[in-house]
């Protein structure tokens, strides 16, 4: 199962999703800001713009806390300059880390995003050695309810232009390409389903199976980048079963 598509779960069924919608505003207000200083204010020409006011929507931000950010990054407010940077990365048992970051101070962020990774058996790695692992998709993830009939899900989201649907456990996972992603996005909202996740990620190639303490530590590692303050997403192509998870919420 997917890593990224898997933590989404995982937080869910932590009931984490609400103790940290702080972070969650500061992470997209960030990044209003970075689209509009690289791709200009208007969402109707800047479609990374129009991605990230649908997030900042879907976690009800409020409307002026958008525009605000927005300004800010076109220089129309004073504001913090924030620089993007991917750092590459292993985990437990080899998983491949993708870390994604705004930040204002690279030197700072750098050596704490080494110190969490040697925390939890992991350690920082040189630019390229596994972006290769990794392919830009969109990706829409959709949490299973009543709501959810699985057929009509992956007819829509085909005729969509979706490449595949998967069965996450907790969760259908659907994949597109990057110029899909909106259409495919806007369809299954049609159907009166909110995605848990809608984004354009990092899909990994192949996964690694993790058990036991490989699998616990991977997890409390996701858990630590996620709280981290420049870290705006994370991918990694580890696989983890049920148990696992249950044992790691007992």
């Amino acid at each position: 199962m997917s890593g990224h598509s898997k933590w989404h779960t995982i937080k869910h069924k932590k009931g984490a999703a609400d103790a940290k919608r702080g972070k969650a505003f500061t992470r997209i207000i960030k990044e209003l800001t970075v689209a509009a200083r690289n791709g200009g204010g208007d969402p109707g020409t800047n479609p990374r713009l129009r991605t990230i006011i649908a997030d900042a929507k879907a976690n009800n931000m409020p409307r002026e806390n958008i525009e605000r950010a927005i300004r800010r990054g076109t220089g129309e407010e004073p504001g913090v300059s924030y620089e993007e940077i991917t750092y590459e990365g292993y985990g437990p048992g080899g998983v491949a880390l993708m870390i994604q970051s705004l930040t204002d101070n690279k030197n700072r962020t750098v050596g704490e995003i080494r110190h969490l990774l040697g925390k939890y058996n992991g350690n920082l790695a040189a630019e390229n050695s596994v972006a290769w692992m990794f392919t830009r998709k969109g990706q829409v993830i959709v949490e299973k309810g009543e709501k959810t009939d699985e057929e009509q899900l992956l007819n829509v989201a085909l005729e969509a232009g979706a490449d595949d649907m998967s069965d996450d456990g907790g969760a259908f996972e659907i994949i597109c390409s990057p110029e899909s992603f909106e259409g495919v996005r806007d369809a299954v909202k049609a159907l009166g389903l909110e995605p848990a996740s809608a984004s354009v990620a990092m899909i990994p190639q192949n996964y690694v199976k993790l058990q036991g303490k490989d699998a616990q530590v991977m997890l409390k590692l996701m858990e630590a980048l996620d709280d981290h303050d420049d870290v705006q997403h994370v991918w990694a192509n580890f696989d983890i079963e049920e148990k696992e998870i249950e044992a790691s919420l007992a």
